[in-house]
């Protein structure tokens, strides 16, 4: 294939490496910023070493781009009983693979059309018109139909565009103006929807109620009560009639039925909560030019006919055609699946709808939306509620499959003793007399016995395997991601939730984050004289005026409106740009009049790496001006000449010092400076082909100092508070910016992130090239150390956060995708190469790990490889700013932060500690639970043959440990105390020492009082008229002193580490509803329905002795908090000598 007479290549090379490769460079976590803790991080990186292992497949600390057989690893390793449940928010491995071959087949279209244009172009200079194409046909209001517009766009047929007038013989066709528009109106809006669609597409609806209800039902041990209840039901009313026989089967039917019902509504509850933010998410606000003003919009309410500008990062909303463009390309992987950037012009000037803008600026416009472009098809083709796993969840269901082998082996060993105790003749009923009599006893007895027996081991294993602890994550994170959004955070990654909660560094920007995006010019030199009020035009030269206003108004990506009814100028662009117009719409600046002056010759538009942009005009008199801003001391750098206070050219020699002391005066003032100059040039010398005019690089020398203004941006006020509260949760804040390092230095002073002029020395504070220069170890070594970098590009913070992760830090990084989304360009030319020539690198940061080296060789051959390394780190959460963020800053990162405030930053730690903290509550709770009932229906099983908690009583806790105690626990509020602690390391224990301290206290306390209650209850309670009911007395009050006890003790675990285990209880609604409610149908179950329980009603007495066992684990809580725990983790002594003999074991067979 040939474009233009060279061939083209493309070569896919993946460096592949060991699956657990990533998780170990996350063994260590650092817990401070002092010096001290960084000792505490050497310690426990060489512990974290020896807890990493390979063969354990719930050992992953990142399920970010973890490979497919990772994730079924752990599946296949995990114990679980109802598969549809536990993995519904995991991500679905076959959907995946179906959605991947979806794409291939859209994307293989998206080639097809791409390779007849290389074709039809290719080894021609200009473009020849081969094919007729039919003339349009009016539908309607319009004088182009819906089909004739698709069939265009979707097979980038510029023939049909040329046979249709170019662009504006098709905005003409389409009733819109290239410059201005459509008009917007209503009823404009209205038919345009009607005859060329919407900008939606039609997505599958969520899972409806039955469908959890009969999810819920798959759960294999809830199948087998299920058939049990049946055969019992059946035997009982054949033995005992209808009356009387069917209260066994029956009850058990019923609970099971229960259990059902609650965790369907549950699970319901929380597929809404996600179903909301997933609209969330793909609710893109863009610009749009409507009747001549820029607007913001959503994503959806864009029409056929909308013009809309273009810029570095943004995703392009619709099908269209570019109307304008300089330097732009655009990255087109997510709709070819080819990992290269598409340059476009007039000769290739189709844009596909969500593709991103890698580089440059342009306007389009839409000719095509919805389901009528390929984007849309693919959107509405593929389910896009693919779930994901977390950490913790992996983590989680390895501690269910340990829990529930464990569990599985007592319920074994419960079945196993008591049908031996059954048929040896060893079991007697409530009346004395033993149960089974060979050759006496019925078979329908026996049977039904029998079923009674293995009821009650399948129970045990209801309650020992936890299959809501793994799904405790989900529940905590709907609940936290929906209470974000009301923090100003949108999680994107479930993940990120929990990784959050173990960040112990934040690299954040400075403009929009830090600070207010207010921006104003403060202060400004013309020439060498300052001018007093900046805005005071009257103290100008008029050819100073001139210049300075035509450099603004030609070389910004915003615009000017000003209303025909005379009412305010509408300013829109950047922070930056709109400081900048406001400024010279005030000295006088009239916007389209200078714009229609001269003509753009060439945009080099803001680069992060060069930090300026610059523009070449024609003037009306075929002159040439070359309008560059930039950076203060890089543009002023490049300035020869300045323009003095009579608008004479002076040399820039003797004044270099002034200029260079006014910028450092306003950059210690917390003032960003941007220098506006510009040079002539002769129009001989500009390229005269369009091909050799893309090529030009604009000259940089030479350049005549204009103006210097100073940008006020002040400080949020919030933002001092947030760092401290930071520092005080073992949370360091850096400050990485692209400004001057003394307007970072001021800027950091002021917010709290350096304390004082002490510590704005290096390394604290650095520039980025600085550290760019470096070797890999000293940039290891200095980054810990680093707190301000200035004048960095995207490149130095990414260099920034490889240094930090490989010394253990956990990594959050804010991007606005201004500074972090362009594609990066560097040159190298090869000393002696074989064959001459030269190569350009391209990292492109929405895909960090991506490279793509484009070869142009001397006999006209070019060849890109594209290179995908596993070696590049990215950061652990990437967090985006939701109002200034463009939308591939957005779509890469973890959480968009809707109002750009680090204030929401330090929120989102606080929510990532609480998730965590929460399901530490919930563990806690249900392994008090699961040890206590365990024990006593083993001891009372192994020594009586008989156990107090019968299966409907059984699956009655498990209703209260499983599916409310989660929804009661899991839905804690974050408190002031989650960030008084250190950061959370991903590999220590979920059960920590504290916990099993206080599980422990409670299990032996609950264990004791009611093992002495099942085998002296009957001599300690009062008597009975009958021993029957003494027995039936006794068992309902073990039962009812359980439950108590697992009520009072859930607020035992709200603060497993605090003393005052009420404070802020009432304010959790959910939490007081639910104990209440558990409460009130405890009584109702003990004095309404003990024919479904097989419990008697207890008299006040009785219920007095119940609450007083259970309010009991109250004060015994607090004197547990006075044992002392060892501060490693009782998994390290245990687990580090078992993997250290697995390690010598797997040396020795190598």
């Amino acid at each position: 294939m040939t474009m233009n007479g060279h061939s083209h290549h493309t070569v896919h090379i993946a460096n592949s490496t060991n699956p657990n490769d990533e998780d170990d460079d996350d063994n260590a976590f650092s817990r401070s910023s002092s010096s001290a803790a960084d000792d505490n991080n050497n310690h426990r990186e060489d512990d974290d070493e020896e807890l990493v292992d390979p063969d354990d497949p719930f050992d992953i600390t990142h399920t970010k781009n973890v490979s497919h057989d990772t994730l079924r690893r752990w599946r296949q390793a995990a114990l679980v009983l109802n598969a549809s449940r536990r993995f519904r928010y995991t991500l679905d491995l076959k959907k995946e693979e179906e959605k991947e071959q979806k794409k291939h087949l859209i994307r293989a279209h998206a080639q097809v059309i791409r390779a007849a244009l290389l074709f039809r172009l290719a080894g021609e200079r200009e473009l020849v018109i081969s094919t007729a194409v039919s003339p349009p046909t009016p539908v309607g209001d319009y004088d182009i139909g819906l089909e004739q517009l698709v069939s265009m766009s979707k097979d980038q047929n510029i023939s049909a565009l040329q046979q249709y007038g170019g662009i504006r013989g098709l905005s003409n066709l389409i009733k819109s103006n290239p410059d201005k528009g459509i008009s917007g109106d209503d009823a404009d809006l209205l038919k345009r929807k009607n005859a060329f669609g919407t900008n939606t597409y039609p997505r599958k609806k969520g899972r409806s109620f039955w469908r959890f209800l009969w999810e819920a039902w798959q759960d294999l041990t809830l199948i087998i009560l299920i058939i049990a209840a049946a055969v019992s039901l059946t035997l009982g009313i054949k033995t005992e009639g209808l009356a009387e026989g069917w209260y066994d089967g029956g009850s058990i039917a019923f609970a099971v039925l229960l259990v059902i019902v609650v965790t369907a509504v549950s699970d319901y509850r929380q597929s809404l909560q996600f179903q909301n933010l997933n609209s969330e998410k793909q609710n893109i606000q863009l610009e749009v030019i409507r009747g001549g003003r820029t607007i913001k919009m959503s994503i959806f309410d864009v029409v056929v006919g909308d013009v809309i500008p273009l810029k570095i990062g943004d995703q392009v909303p619709a099908d269209g055609v570019l109307i304008t463009g300089h330097s732009l390309a655009i990255d087109e992987s997510s709709m070819t699946g080819e990992s290269k950037i598409v340059h476009k012009d007039h000769k290739t000037p189709f844009l596909m709808s969500g593709c991103k803008v890698a580089d440059g600026v342009g306007v389009m416009l839409v000719t095509g939306v919805g389901i009528n472009t390929e984007w849309g098809l693919l959107m509405a083709s593929i389910s896009e509620d693919t779930g994901e796993e977390t950490p913790l969840q992996v983590r989680l269901n390895g501690v269910a499959t340990f829990i529930g082998v464990v569990g599985l082996s007592v319920a074994v060993l419960v079945l196993a003793v008591l049908l031996g105790r059954y048929f040896s003749g060893h079991t007697r009923d409530i009346e004395g007399n033993v149960e089974f009599v060979a050759g006496e006893t019925s078979v329908d007895n026996a049977v039904d016995d029998v079923i009674k027996i293995f009821t009650i081991a399948v129970t045990i294993v209801v309650v020992a395997v936890p299959e809501g602890l793994p799904l405790a994550v989900t529940l905590t994170l709907a609940y936290s991601m929906q209470k974000m959004m009301a923090d100003k955070a949108l999680v994107r990654r479930l993940s990120a939730c929990e990784t959050m909660g173990s960040a112990t560094t934040i690299c954040s920007d400075k403009t929009g984050t830090l600070t207010l995006n207010q921006m104003t010019v403060v202060e400004a030199y013309v020439g060498s004289t300052k001018v007093n009020p900046p805005d005071d035009s009257s103290k100008l030269h008029p050819k100073a005026l001139s210049l300075i206003n035509e450099g603004i108004a030609q070389n910004t990506s915003g615009n000017v409106f000003v209303p025909k009814d005379g009412g305010e100028v509408e300013v829109s662009g950047s922070p930056t740009e709109k400081a900048i117009l406001s400024w010279a719409v005030k000295l006088g600046m009239n916007f389209d009049v200078i714009r229609s002056n001269s003509k753009v010759l060439h945009v080099f538009p803001f680069n992060s790496e060069k930090k300026r942009g610059g523009v070449a005009l024609k003037l009306g008199d075929s002159k040439v001006h070359i309008h560059w801003k930039g950076a203060a001391e890089i543009v002023l750098g490049a300035c020869t000449h300045y323009l003095d206070s009579d608008g004479q050219l002076q040399s820039i020699e003797e004044e270099q010092e002034f200029f260079k002391k006014s910028i450092d005066d306003m950059a210690a003032r917390s003032l960003r400076c941007v220098v506006i100059a510009y040079r002539s040039y002769e129009l001989r010398k500009v390229p005269s082909s369009e091909q050799e005019l893309d090529q030009w690089s604009l000259p940089e020398d030479e350049l005549v100092l204009l103006a210097i203004v100073g940008i006020k941006d002040p400080c949020r006020p919030s933002v001092k508070d947030a760092v401290k509260l930071c520092s005080d949760a073992g949370v360091k804040v850096r400050m990485v910016t692209g400004d001057n390092l003394q307007t970072a230095k001021a800027i950091a002073l002021e917010c709290g992130i350096l304390a004082s002029n002490e510590d704005a020395v290096e390394p604290n504070i650095i520039e980025g090239k600085k550290f760019r220069e470096l070797s890999e170890k000293e940039r290891e070594d200095i980054a810990k150390k680093i707190t301000v970098m200035g004048r960095s590009s995207p490149n130095d913070k990414l260099l920034l956060v490889q240094a930090l992760r490989k010394g253990g830090e956990v990594v959050a990084v804010t991007g606005d995708g201004t500074n972090d989304a362009p594609a990066l360009h560097e040159v190298f030319e090869c000393p002696k190469p074989v064959v001459n020539f030269k190569f350009s690198v391209i990292n492109v940061p929405s895909v960090l790990d991506v490279t793509i080296i484009t070869f142009d060789l001397t006999f006209g051959i070019q060849m890109q490889l594209v290179v995908i390394s596993d070696d590049v780190l990215s950061a652990d959460i990437g967090l985006s700013m939701g109002i200034q963020g463009t939308e591939v800053a957005k779509e890469s990162s973890d959480i968009i932060i809707l109002d750009d405030n680090f204030a929401s930053v330090v929120k989102v730690v606080r929510w990532g500690r609480s998730v965590y903290a929460n399901i530490q509550k919930f563990i806690q709770f249900q392994l008090t639970v699961n040890v206590a009932a365990l024990v006593i229906n083993v001891v009372a099983a192994i020594t009586s043959g008989d156990v107090p908690l019968n299966a409907v009583q059984l699956l009655w806790v498990n209703l209260i440990m499983d599916t409310l105690g989660a929804l009661a626990l899991a839905t804690e509020p974050p408190t002031d105390s989650l960030m008084r602690r250190s950061p959370v390391g991903r590999r220590e224990p979920l059960v920590t020492n504290i916990m099993w301290r206080n599980l422990l206290v409670q299990a032996v306390y609950q264990i004791t009082v009611l093992l002495v209650l099942n085998f002296h209850g009957e001599s300690i309670l009062p008597k009975q008229e009958t021993r029957a009911d003494s027995f039936q007395v006794k068992n309902t009050l073990i039962f009812n002193a359980f439950v108590l006890c697992q009520i009072f003790n859930e607020f035992n675990a709200r603060k497993p580490e605090e003393m005052n285990v009420f404070r802020g209880v009432t304010k959790n609604k959910l939490f007081m509803g639910i104990v209440g409610a558990t409460f009130i149908l405890q009584i109702i179950i003990i004095q309404f329905l003990g024919k479904f329980t097989s419990t008697v009603r207890l008299d006040w007495k009785l219920w007095v002795t119940s609450l007083g066992i259970g309010i009991v684990s109250w004060p015994l809580a607090i004197v547990g908090k006075f044992i002392p725990v060892p501060k490693t983790p009782l998994a390290r002594y245990f687990m580090t000598p078992l993997r250290r003999f697995k390690r010598s074991r797997s040396r020795a067979t190598q």
